[in-house]
């Protein structure tokens, strides 16, 4: 790299310059000064060419100043050229090199090479180069090529420079080498709120947000103010734990320091109201935003989307896609993330029609062979039961992550197509390590041992996770055995199975096993596991339901109605039945009993025509729960 040196006519071609403005406006000025002004003037990579002819032509010898502005013009090739042309490069002209190949062109793993060439030509690194080869070592993932960076900062003193520093502990922790970047963090003598926010920052970006939040705390201790990039690094920390008075403390916060409320800080806010559940506050900082770029936009789909299954009361999809049909009519064009977060709104409703126009969309701007959403698109062609389109996109994938894998696999095992996904799961463990599967893979595999009563098969495989794939069971796939194991009617073995797990089963384990007593009539066993259910989950009405239903199924219909009894006691209601329907792109939701629909009167007769066709038919409603 860097061996050839092409002659200087290279630079020369196709250049022109008119020499008349060199000399009518100051005929006195010498022609030196006067390139080299307007040389700092400079705005265009066509001029600084014209510029650069005339310094050849006249033996004017400036080469780092054209370089620097090269770099800030963005023209990589001419740089590099420039660059190959100076006969011994001081330590400024490979800064300015690295500089620009790491902030400007983005090309970390050239940054490296430079690196390497600048040691070899016998210029020393300095306080200069060091943060910007870290960045890109961080950017590379490169913690090798960091480490012996590090040495070398070590070796020369440079440890003590708090940009150097601050690069260090930026690596580090993009590395997953938190203890490391803490080290170097409680080893700065003097620290400022750039050290404060880099250390904290990286805590919340790797998914330590306790830590982060609890170095902030230290930091308001030490009587620093947080600036934007701390505001913005806890808010995350905040989502990610839950803890939305600290969150709401900081909406104050730039409230009070007329923060902007721009798409670094709004963005932010909204990620942390949707991650905390509460949406409203969520919608509230997203109408207060005067400008709204596609990531303000993507933060509040996402956490329609998003977040909702974990705080189920939310229940907002439908908002999403309206807030994605309101971005179509902003002319902010929708990205990748966008088009993930509506895919998966779509899945979860089952909205094919917006689902097919977001398919189209992508495919017109280039990203339906992007791995991320084509994962997206076999999701939501899988959930809204077009599996033969989601197997075509699987198949048109030029590249597939495990994510790829498990979501073809999963949509496979739900449609009942367990054989095939069993042989794809095998195909996928035959890809020679490129792809391994992985827990979710396997909650996919059992899962398809489930929808096709395969005992044997799902014994088996559970059997082999750890030995053969180096994949420790978690709850998940406890849960699949379970319930496996239960609808095949193994109770037994699976109330036994349950009592062998090394970790307390969790509702959703007891909740399969719960289910197939009711099925199977099985009170005694049902009895065991409503007890744990109902010291677990005291609030969740399904428990109760379904508690009531096996005491009906057994005739005890005064332990049916104690179930029932002891449910309003509690003050726990029944989450109604919804159901959406999209017809010409706009999604209808309905819920169990619900007549505020506009067309509910036309709806609840439709329904009764049906009930009557259907007793024609001979439909006799099933009644022994009742």
């Amino acid at each position: 790299m860097l061996k050839s040196r092409p002659s200087s006519h290279l630079f020369t071609r196709h250049l022109t310059f008119e020499k008349a403005h060199l000399y009518t406006d100051h005929p006195q000025e010498p022609l030196r000064e006067k390139l080299l002004s307007l040389l700092k003037y400079c705005s265009s990579v066509k001029s600084l060419k014209q510029i650069h002819s005339q310094m050849l032509i006249n033996s004017i010898q400036k080469p780092n100043f054209l370089l620097s502005k090269l770099v800030d013009l963005k023209d990589f090739p001419y740089s590099f050229l420039l660059f190959s042309q100076i006969p011994e490069p001081n330590d400024f002209a490979y800064n300015v090199m690295i500089r620009g190949l790491t902030n400007t062109w983005h090309k970390f793993a050239l940054t490296l090479e430079f690196y390497h060439q600048m040691k070899l030509s016998g210029r020393k690194p300095n306080n200069f180069t060091y943060p910007f080869l870290l960045i890109s070592c961080a950017k590379l993932l490169s913690l090798d090529q960091g480490r012996k960076a590090h040495s070398s900062i070590f070796k020369t003193g440079l440890n003590s420079d708090c940009h150097v520093s601050h690069s260090l502990i930026t690596m580090y922790s993009r590395c997953s080498e938190l203890d490391y970047a803490r080290r170097v963090f409680d080893e700065i003598i003097e620290r400022d709120l750039v050290s404060w926010n880099s250390m904290i920052s990286g805590y919340s970006k790797m998914g330590f947000a306790g830590e982060a939040v609890g170095l902030f705390r230290m930091m308001a201790v030490a009587g620093f103010e947080p600036d934007e990039v701390t505001v913005v690094s806890v808010l995350g920390a905040c989502g990610d734990l839950g803890d939305l008075s600290l969150g709401r403390w900081f909406e104050g916060l730039v409230e009070e320091n007329n923060f902007e409320l721009n798409s670094f800080v709004g963005s932010s806010l909204i990620d942390m109201y949707g991650k905390c559940g509460d949406l409203l506050s969520a919608r509230r900082v997203f109408d207060r935003m005067p400008k709204k770029d596609v990531v303000a936009w993507n933060a509040m789909i996402t956490g329609q989307v998003i977040y909702p299954n974990r705080y189920a009361q939310n229940g907002a999809t439908d908002e999403a896609i309206a807030l994605f049909h309101d971005l179509r009519g902003t002319g902010v064009n929708p990205d990748k993330i966008t088009l993930i977060g509506v895919l998966s709104a779509c899945a979860s409703i089952g909205a094919l029609d917006l689902g097919e126009w977001v398919n189209a969309y992508a495919s017109q701007k280039g990203l339906q062979h992007d791995t991320f959403v084509g994962t997206a698109l076999i999701d939501m062609y899988a959930k809204c039961g077009s599996l033969g389109h989601a197997l075509q996109i699987f198949e048109d994938m030029p590249q597939k992550n495990e994510v790829s894998w498990n979501a073809m696999i999963s949509a496979l095992a739900v449609h009942g197509r367990a054989q095939e996904a069993i042989t794809l799961f095998k195909h996928m463990s035959e890809k020679g390590g490129a792809v391994r599967p992985n827990d979710i893979t396997f909650i996919g595999v059992l899962s398809a041992c489930v929808h096709a009563g395969l005992v044997d098969e799902g014994r088996r495989w559970f059997d082999l996770m750890g030995p053969a794939f180096g994949v420790l069971p978690k709850i998940e796939h406890y849960s699949c055995m379970v319930d496996l194991l239960a609808r095949a009617g193994h109770i037994n073995e699976a109330w036994e199975f349950i009592e062998k797990m090394p970790e307390k089963p969790d509702a959703v384990v007891l909740g399969a096993l719960l289910g197939a007593c009711r099925n199977l009539r099985n009170v005694e066993i049902g009895e065991r596991v409503m007890e744990l259910l109902l010291e677990m989950e005291p609030a969740n009405s399904a428990n109760y339901v379904i508690s009531s239903k096996i005491y009906a199924t057994s005739m005890r219909w005064d332990d049916s109605a104690r179930m029932r009894g002891l449910m309003r006691k509690r003050g726990v209601s029944k989450t109604p039945g919804c159901s959406w329907i999209e017809i010409q792109t706009q999604v209808h939701e309905f819920r169990s009993g619900d007549g505020l629909h506009l067309r509910s009167r036309e709806i609840y007769q439709v329904i009764n025509l049906l009930n009557k066709e259907m007793k024609v038919e001979g439909y006799i409603p099933k009644i022994d729960f009742l």
